[in-house]
């Protein structure tokens, strides 16, 4: 079983966002023939996951941004991702998250904050002015470029993705441990790994795929059949 985090902690954007998020619970278990539970993050303790058959964990992106989010709520994943032995996939915000969680940011910083990749140049449009206006923002597909094709999530796929990109927030620091796995000129941390443990994050959002462009089911397949494997002692 797959459980999907939610980083919605207010019932109005946690019901905003509920299309959306059955719409990836559907695509998980359409990639990994397990069942997907959906809980919002401030439900989550390592305790609480013990408690269940899971087999992988995944974590929403959020278009809130991080001094909105439920402090207190956060402990409980924090201390999840520093314990769990579970394949854990960061998407978008969940991959901020990640390195939030790594680079020993969270409890120590107070209050956390959003980390904008830069402010748009002079002259240069702005084409999501709703949205944090002034500053750039990745959106649409995109190209990422992989630098480490090898790695397991990659299988089968080009060493140039096209993947949907929403963010105006990046990884400014890799997180000791963590290797760097895809660039683009816009963002520099694309997708990383635990150099020891089977947990990723990507700042684009392979669950968003098309027809078209279909690299991010590809790679969803990946990470469960790397999560089944580990459920039946593979190696990873």
């Amino acid at each position: 079983m797959i459980l999907y985090l939610a980083m919605y902690d207010s019932d109005d954007d946690y019901l905003k966002q509920a299309p959306n998020l059955l719409r990836h619970k559907l695509r998980f278990e359409a990639a990994s023939g397990m069942p997907c539970l959906i809980r919002r993050y401030t439900e989550v303790t390592p305790a609480a996951v013990a408690r269940y058959p899971f087999r992988a964990l995944v974590i929403s992106g959020f278009a809130t941004g991080f001094d909105q989010l439920d402090r207190p709520g956060l402990l409980g994943i924090c201390d999840l991702l520093h314990s769990t032995s579970l394949p854990v996939l960061g998407l978008c915000g969940g991959h901020q998250l990640i390195a939030v969680a790594f680079n020993n940011d969270f409890p120590q910083i107070e209050p956390l904050e959003d980390a904008p990749m830069r402010q748009l140049r002079p002259g240069e449009p702005d084409f999501s002015p709703d949205y944090h206006p002034g500053w750039y923002t990745e959106t649409g597909m995109q190209s990422v470029r992989l630098l480490e094709p090898a790695d397991p999530l990659f299988a089968g796929l080009p060493e140039t993705l096209m993947v949907l990109e929403s963010h105006y927030c990046e990884v400014k620091r890799l997180p000791p441990g963590f290797q760097l796995l895809a660039t683009n000129d816009n963002c520099q941390v694309q997708a990383m790994r635990h150099a020891e443990r089977p947990i990723y994050g990507t700042q684009f959002h392979p669950e968003a795929y098309t027809e078209h462009y279909s690299d991010g089911r590809r790679l969803l397949e990946n990470f469960f059949a790397m999560a089944n494997a580990e459920s039946a002692g593979g190696v990873l």
